[in-house]
């Protein structure tokens, strides 16, 4: 290998480094965050899944808006009547970080299960897209949409 060949292709190392490290760890924070908001949903955690929204988040399910304090209090009823979820695996996770690192978009498909307190069971496949923003520190979801297919 020439040096001009070794000095292109270190450029092109650090160029990429640069790339990859420009957002200062911001994605990798956000699929943690996606791991522990997932990980709390599939586990049935109520208080910690709806810890991670604001409570003015923007929600859209099954083809309309729900307030957060809605979606609360029927997802907590329903888990204490015996309900629950079974299942929620993502997979092909994708995060976009905005300029500022303040904002940013993880977009997923979900493979899931979950089951009524009368003991019907379902299974899912669906489509999700979270907005989070970084408010006092700490990372929030401010918008949920998800579609199932």
């Amino acid at each position: 290998m020439t040096i001009k060949n070794m000095l292109v292709l270190l450029m092109a190392l650090i160029a990429t480094s640069t790339f990859a490290d420009h957002h200062g760890g911001v994605v990798e924070e956000i699929k943690a965050a996606e791991k522990a908001f997932n990980g709390a949903y599939e586990s049935n955690d109520y208080e910690t899944y709806f810890g991670h929204y604001t409570e003015d988040a923007t929600l859209f399910f099954f083809g309309s808006r729900q307030k957060v304090s809605d979606y609360y209090d029927e997802w907590k009823a329903m888990i204490e009547a015996g309900g629950g979820v079974d299942k929620y695996e993502m997979s092909d996770v994708q995060v976009q970080v905005m300029p500022g690192n303040e904002v940013a978009i993880a977009t997923y498909f979900i493979a899931g299960a979950s089951h009524t307190p009368e003991g019907e069971s379902s299974a899912v496949n669906a489509f999700e897209t979270d907005v989070w923003q970084k408010i006092n520190g700490e990372w929030k979801i401010v918008s949920l949409h998800y579609t199932e297919f």
